[in-house]
């Protein structure tokens, strides 16, 4: 009786870490959601928004390392880790690539490559949630998008 109530703890402390980690996850999809949007306002429309652009990525930036200790404490598959550590390497680059600019023999800056990283940063973040959302909350057989091509 002890061991299957070990068990069932262990069992419930890592879904409990699972959780914790997919909202973190969401969360962070949301700040960049929002980072993107900000970063259009202050293009298109008055460029205060640029201020609330640089605000947002430095409070969710540490996000990132909270997902990077969260995916290493509950098992978690391949991809889910893969992507999980992608995203503060994706985010390192994002900040050299707006902050350093060390003199190439190219006529461009490392900042033209600013935006193709935050793509791939959005692509990972978006990917990361639903790969999540499906690891933790499976559908059921029944409930699959094979059988509904099926009518």
């Amino acid at each position: 009786m002890a061991i299957s109530s070990s068990s069932n703890t262990v069992r419930t402390s890592t879904y409990w870490i699972q959780i914790a980690f997919f909202s973190v996850v969401v969360l962070f999809n949301i700040c960049l959601n929002l980072q993107v949007l900000t970063v259009g306002l202050a293009y298109f429309y008055d460029p205060e928004w640029w201020k609330v652009h640089v605000w947002l990525v430095r409070g969710y930036s540490g996000l990132t390392l909270l997902l990077l200790g969260l995916v290493f404490l509950s098992p978690f598959p391949k991809r889910v880790r893969g992507l999980t550590i992608s995203m503060p390497v994706l985010l390192a680059l994002q900040f050299i690539t707006i902050h350093l600019n060390p003199p190439l023999p190219l006529p461009l800056s490392l900042s033209v490559l600013h935006p193709l990283i935050g793509f791939s940063l959005f692509s990972a973040s978006t990917t990361l949630v639903h790969r999540t959302q499906h690891f933790i909350f499976p559908k059921p057989d029944d409930e699959s998008d094979v059988n509904l091509t099926k009518f």
